[in-house]
């Protein structure tokens, strides 16, 4: 067993890389040490870039879509389309894991990477040159039905094991704050992305938005994957990184043994996380999708209080490593899933309650985020046994996203739009109420932690 010190340590010497990534260890070949900071620096860098290609899409499926590819509909039931196209890619997201861990185990994890990061740039910057409804017809929404599988497909592939090692070689009294630097990735990239989209409505007209604007971080977005890439390629290819891996049992393993041996901490671990997930998207694209429809306020001052909202979970991220690492994970989680307990009860006042209300639903909701999505991943790793937990950790977090994030804008601005937000209210409890009975069901994390 590797000891937290042995990142830095000098463990190339007896290692031999594999023919098939010997080529791109000799692009990247470097043989000096690997210390924690590069590998926190590829893990921020990496989900920042998947994080960014989401949310581009999350933000243009409010903004954009429900105009040029439903406009059949009313404003209201284009988004609901929308919705239901955004919730694919989390259905895709698993078969996506286990088809790329299938070619890593052959090929190695250099080429999964590579292919996985460009198939995501590839079906994000596709959508920017897809015809509209009004030029393609029904075809333009099958089209970018494939493009949004295929992003799924590539996050799931995406999974590089690097959240795994930094908590697994972290020191004992450090292991929240290891495991929160991999969440750092979701609110960059969301900062990025609606940052870009508040620009651009501001120095565009709405037509000129709505026919060509829309698509710039699209394009942007392809960028930021080659960059991505050849930062984590960067620590992937080289022997150092892959010893850590191999000591630490960090390889794809069969997902019908896994289920077989593993079944409960998987389906613990995704439920433990479940009011960090469904608040995820209840706090970030639920009120801009609200707003856009019931709201007069501008949305380009919407988007600026979001992404002012995430830097605010940047913080929140933060200090939830330290609380994790004086109170442990589990209690961490449990005491923030009591927080969005309450925090729901509030969404009707809030977001009926004008621009003051609104803001102070979007602040104190990204900070609970925040706090929450910290440790969101921290507590997955530890419950497999080691032969498992590269798989583990992936399948875990593809079906955490699946129950708890990939339907939450479709049903919180359906019950909004139909029952009231009191049902949103309603959605966001049993999220959390899911949370507290894995978390409660999970003692053995506890004895982990």
């Amino acid at each position: 067993m590797a000891t937290p010190t042995s990142i830095g340590g000098d463990m190339s010497a007896d290692y031999q890389p594999s023919p098939t990534s010997q080529g791109a260890r000799n692009v990247n070949a470097r043989d000096g040490q690997i210390a924690p900071g590069e590998i926190a620096v590829g893990v921020v860098i990496g989900r920042a870039s998947e994080y960014f290609d989401f949310f581009v899409y999350a933000i243009a499926s409010v903004l954009v879509f429900p105009s040029i590819f439903f406009p059949f509909q009313d404003r209201l039931d284009g988004t609901l389309y929308s919705f239901a196209i955004f919730a694919l890619a989390f259905i895709a997201r698993p078969f996506g894991t286990v088809t790329l861990m299938a070619i890593q185990k052959r090929f190695g994890r250099e080429a999964k990477l590579t292919i996985a990061l460009f198939l995501l740039g590839g079906s994000t910057v596709g959508m920017a040159f897809l015809p509209t409804y009004a030029e393609l017809g029904a075809a333009s929404i099958v089209f970018l039905s494939l493009l949004r599988i295929g992003q799924g497909i590539a996050l799931g592939g995406s999974w590089d094991g690097l959240p795994s090692l930094l908590a697994l070689n972290a020191p004992q009294q450090k292991r929240g704050w290891y495991a929160m630097l991999g969440q750092l990735g979701a609110p960059v990239g969301f900062i990025v992305a609606a940052g870009l989209f508040a620009y651009m409505l501001s120095a565009l007209s709405t037509l000129d938005f709505l026919d060509w604007g829309w698509r710039y971080p699209f394009f942007v977005a392809f960028a930021i994957n080659v960059v991505a890439l050849f930062a984590r390629l960067r620590l992937v290819s080289t022997p150092e990184y892959s010893r850590l891996l191999d000591e630490r049992e960090l390889e794809p393993t069969n997902p019908v043994e896994l289920t077989r041996s593993q079944g409960r901490n998987v389906l613990i671990g995704a439920l433990a996380a479940l009011a960090s997930y469904a608040l995820f998207h209840v706090v970030t694209v639920f009120p801009l999708s609200w707003v856009t429809l019931y709201s007069t306020r501008s949305i380009e001052e919407f988007l600026w209080l979001e992404v002012g909202g995430a830097v605010l979970a940047i913080g929140a991220i933060v200090l939830s490593g330290l609380v994790a690492d004086r109170y442990g994970r589990r209690r961490t989680l449990g005491s923030l899933a009591i927080m969005i307990a309450v925090f729901s009860g509030f969404v009707p006042t809030l977001m009926e309650g004008g621009e003051l209300g609104q803001n102070i639903f979007i602040l104190i909701g990204f900070c609970l985020l925040g706090l929450s999505y910290g440790q969101a991943a921290g507590a997955v790793t530890a419950n497999f046994q080691a032969k498992y937990r590269y798989t583990g950790a992936a399948l875990t977090s593809d079906l955490a996203w699946l129950v708890g994030a990939a339907f939450a804008p479709l049903v919180a601005l359906g019950l909004s739009a139909h029952f009231g937000l009191g049902y949103v209210s309603l959605y966001l409890l049993s999220g959390a109420v899911g949370s507290l009975a894995a978390l409660s069901l999970n003692r053995a994390l506890e004895i982990r932690d």
